[in-house]
């Protein structure tokens, strides 16, 4: 039996070991969190000051080096995932009160070229702390000076001059010198408010009404990006980040900076988008005795084609289109604007024929714009006799709501705009019924859904079906009880798609 004893120490060959990582041994102790890490991220901690043989203190601080990377790449991922200024911001505040190790905080975003947007978002702050904070004299809370000391002639983007002065270029002249990158202050550190000289006495009195002892802001600004806003985290207790948690940060600070450009840029394009979109639909609808009109418009990041009108004819009658024309961008909506603007035009001339009136209009874009087609329903509306004589170039049909009743109008199936020759089809006369509703759509409405087509008629349907006894009496109310009804969540402004137009037109 002895020849069979294990040779060694049984105890050390055996015991289980854990895999190392990147060459550190993982046995190594790590350093003491200071502050409670953001769920599923890792929180940076500075090495122990103990003494330590030199190969250990190396891999502990190997180890904390690993640790601060891993952690900054998992908030940076985090933060790349939002798509609103409003998301960002509100990441930003989290993730930066693990890194300083406060527990609420403040963000302000005021670009400094003055365009906007600007919002305040808080981390642990109702809306009245919020207003609170803002009482305190600008030049005495730290995020207003960091917002005041940075030069304005720098917007966010900025590096070479747009154009070069006259005669640059020329000899003697020599090539136009760069704009001058903003500057970018340091962050400001308040230790303890009761005691930090060259306060305003209301700064202390916010601050003894809020809890918070110690204060650390950090500018939101780049080089590159100029000045977007700021932020400021609020401590319990006197304290302030040692200089291992300002340089992490400050890493963080400066990407976040950045991504919040980007997103500023798009937040500013869509808006742009938006304006011009309205500018080039109606900005009311008419007031045409006998019927009672409503609309509502959904416009993707992008900006489509859809559009809708609706016209006072002669002898009380009035002229409703719904249309869309394909693309999206600046050229869609310059072709939706110029092609309405022509279908007004048509319809004041013979509107009385919807059929001429397409016909006129899909003989304007194959003329004007043959890579492009469109799709348009135009509808002659008598409300005094309750008649209405309407023609569709591969439109949806109109939808017919009343208490008796709720069913799609039976129309020709034709091609959009564009798409052949010679356009024709034959138009359709219906009279609905004192109280009807008739829903006038786009095609973005029910692709929206994402169901098929058949699904999605079947859908709409239901949802006119559904809309109390209550409403009805309201266009406005129909047409916002279908899109609750179909889009449940809205139309997502981040996600691309068509834009979705509904209008209403109820007969007394």
């Amino acid at each position: 039996m002895a020849s069979n004893a294990p040779v060694g120490k049984p105890t050390d060959m055996s015991s289980p070991r854990l895999p190392k990582v990147a060459g550190i041994d993982s046995t190594v102790p790590a350093p003491p969190h200071t502050v409670a890490p953001l769920p599923g991220v890792p929180s940076a901690a500075p090495p122990s000051d103990a003494a330590l043989p030199p190969g250990v203190l190396i891999q502990d601080r190997l180890a904390s080096w690993v640790s601060d990377l891993t952690t900054l790449h998992e908030l940076t991922e985090r933060l790349i995932k939002t798509d609103s200024l409003d998301g960002a911001l509100r990441e930003m505040l989290g993730a930066g009160a693990a890194l300083v190790g406060a527990r609420r905080g403040m963000a302000v975003l005021e670009p400094a070229d003055g365009l906007g947007p600007t919002s305040t978002i808080g981390l642990g702050l109702a809306h009245a702390d919020l207003g609170t904070i803002e009482t305190v004299p600008r030049g005495s809370g730290s995020y207003g000076r960091l917002l005041d000391g940075l030069p304005e002639a720098d917007p966010p983007g900025a590096g070479l001059p747009d154009a070069d002065p006259p005669g640059a270029g020329l000899p003697g002249n020599g090539p136009t010198a760069p704009r001058r990158p903003a500057r970018v202050p340091e962050p400001i550190a308040i230790r303890d408010v009761r005691t930090e000289e060259g306060l305003d006495p209301r700064h202390r009195e916010v601050a003894a009404r809020l809890g918070y002892a110690a204060s650390y802001a950090l500018p939101l600004a780049t080089e590159e990006a100029g000045r977007l806003g700021a932020a400021v985290w609020l401590y319990d207790e006197p304290a302030e980040p040692d200089e291992r948690r300002r340089h992490l940060i400050g890493l963080y600070g400066r990407f976040a900076t950045e991504h919040l450009a980007r997103l500023l840029q798009v937040e500013r394009a869509r808006a742009r988008v938006a304006t011009v979109t309205e500018e080039l639909l109606p900005s009311r609808l008419p007031r045409v005795p006998g019927v009672r009109l409503a609309v509502r418009h959904l416009t993707g990041p992008q900006g489509g084609g859809d559009w809708y009108d609706a016209l006072p004819l002669p002898e009380g009658a009035l002229g409703l289109a719904v249309g869309s024309v394909s693309g999206t961008g600046p050229s869609a909506l310059a072709a939706m604007g110029r092609l309405r603007a022509s279908l007004r035009a048509y319809a004041v001339m013979e509107g009385e024929d919807p059929v001429a009136v397409l016909s006129d209009l899909e003989l304007l874009l194959r003329l004007t714009e043959p890579a492009r087609s469109a799709t348009a329903l135009f509808a002659y509306a008598e409300p005094a006799q309750r008649r209405i004589v309407l023609a569709g170039a591969g439109h949806a049909p109109p939808l017919v709501v009343g208490d008796h009743r709720t069913e799609f109008v039976e129309t020709s199936l034709s091609a959009p705009l564009g798409m052949l020759t010679c356009w024709e089809a034959p138009s359709v006369e219906l009279s609905p019924a004192p109280g009807e509703t008739v829903l006038l759509y786009t095609d973005g409405l029910l692709r929206r859904t994402g169901d098929a087509t058949d699904r999605a008629f079947a859908r709409l349907h239901a949802a006119a079906s559904s809309v109390p006894r209550t409403d009805r009496s309201d266009p406005g109310a129909v047409a916002d009880h279908v899109l609750r009804t179909l889009l449940p969540g809205g139309l997502d402004p981040a996600v691309e798609g068509e834009d979705v137009v509904l209008l209403a037109a109820r007969f007394e």
